[in-house]
C-alpha cells in the first residue's frame, strides 16, 4: 500500500531536512512505495490534505496512510485538511520546535522505529479531536492539543511574527521565546471578564488572564495547563486562571509550568463536552498555537475517537 507523506521542511528547529533525509533513506531501503508532498506557503498542507482525502473517498487506495513530517503546526493544517477521518490512518514524525502533539500521545522519537511501526500498521488508537467555532459563516477550525483565549493566544500570535523565535530555534533555544513572550504579554495585555456555558452549566470569570480548552495535558512546548486530560474520554479539559493581579500571576507562572497550579485558588478547571464562552471584549483566540482571529464568543466541542493515528 501506498504511504503518503506531507513534508514541512521549513517547520522547527532546523532538523527537519535531517529527520526527512532519515524517512527517504529507511524507505528507499525497505523499498516501500510512497508519495512525498512538500509544503510551499501557509494552509498548503491542508490543501494537500484535502488531495489525500479525494483519494481515499474515491477508493483509488483502500488502505490511506498520511504521515505528517513537520510540527504541531502542519499538523494542524492537515487535520483541517482531512475530508473522511474514517478512511485515513494519520501518523507523525515529529520535526517542529514544540511537538507538543507527538509527545502527548507518546510518539516515539527514534525516526526508523515510528515508521517500522507505521508500515506494520499495528499501533493505532482513535483519539479525540477537539473543534473551535468562532465567527458564523466561517468554516470551524479542529484541534488536535488545545485551543484558547487570552494569554497564551496572544503569545501565540506575537510568536508567529518573532524574529528571536526564528533566531533561537537554530540553536534549539526556541523555548526562551514563548517564556519572554508569556512575561512581556502578562503585564501588558488587558484583562476581560468570560461568561462560559460548560454543558449547560453557567460560570463566570472576573479578570480572566487565560482559559484553555485541553484535547491533550500539555501546550506550549510541554506545560502542563490540564494534568488530568485524557485524549480518549470524549471531552475536553478547561482550564482558567482568573481573579488575581498581574505581580500575583507573574510569581505563579512557574507552578504552572511544572504543572503544581492545580490546588492553586486563581485556577479553575472543568471537563466538558460543549463549551461556550462569552467575552466582555475582543480576545485573541488561537488553535493549536495557530491564530484564528480576535473574538468576542467561541463555542469548543470535542468529537470523539475522531482521529485514527499511529503511536
Amino acid at each position: 500500500h501506498m504511504i503518503y507523506f506531507i513534508v514541512n521542511l521549513s517547520s522547527g528547529t532546523g532538523t527537519n531536512y535531517r529527520v526527512w533525509r532519515q524517512v527517504k533513506d529507511f524507505m528507499a531501503k525497505e523499498k516501500v512505495p510512497y508519495k512525498a508532498y512538500r509544503t510551499k506557503y501557509k494552509r498548503h498542507a491542508s490543501r494537500l490534505a484535502e488531495h489525500i482525502s479525494d483519494i481515499a473517498i474515491k477508493g483509488e487506495d483502500k488502505d490511506v496512510k498520511l504521515v505528517v513530517v513537520g510540527g504541531d503546526g502542519t499538523f494542524n493544517e492537515v487535520i483541517n485538511g482531512i475530508k473522511c477521518f474514517d478512511k485515513i490512518k494519520l501518523g507523525i514524525i515529529p520535526a517542529g520546535s514544540g511537538n507538543d502533539f507527538a509527545k502527548g500521545i507518546g510518539i516515539c522519537k527514534d525516526v526508523e522505529k515510528n515508521l517500522r511501526n507505521i508500515i506494520s500498521g499495528k499501533s493505532i488508537v482513535s483519539l479525540d479531536l477537539g473543534e473551535v467555532i468562532f465567527e458564523r459563516g466561517v468554516k470551524p477550525r479542529y484541534f488536535a492539543i488545545s485551543s484558547g483565549i487570552g494569554m497564551d493566544a496572544i503569545v501565540c500570535k506575537k510568536a508567529l511574527h518573532s524574529r528571536s523565535k526564528k533566531i533561537l530555534n537554530k540553536v534549539k533555544l526556541g523555548k526562551l521565546t514563548y517564556l519572554a513572550l508569556t512575561v512581556s504579554t502578562l503585564f501588558s495585555m488587558k484583562t476581560v471578564d468570560l461568561e462560559i456555558t460548560v454543558d449547560g452549566k453557567d460560570i463566570e470569570y472576573k479578570k480572566l488572564i487565560f482559559m484553555a480548552a485541553m484535547n491533550l495535558m500539555a501546550e506550549g512546548g510541554g506545560v502542563p495547563i490540564a494534568p488530568s486530560a485524557r485524549q480518549d474520554d470524549g471531552k475536553l479539559s478547561f482550564c482558567a486562571a482568573w481573579g488575581i493581579g498581574k505581580c500575583q500571576a507573574f510569581l505563579v507562572l512557574p507552578l504552572l509550568a511544572l504543572g503544581k497550579h492545580e490546588k492553586l485558588k486563581c485556577f479553575d478547571f472543568k471537563n466538558g463536552e460543549e463549551v461556550l464562552v462569552r467575552a466582555s471584549s475582543p480576545v485573541v483566540l488561537h488553535a493549536d498555537g495557530e491564530y484564528c482571529g480576535d473574538v468576542n464568543w467561541a463555542a469548543f466541542r470535542c468529537i470523539p475517537r475522531t482521529m485514527n493515528v499511529f503511536v
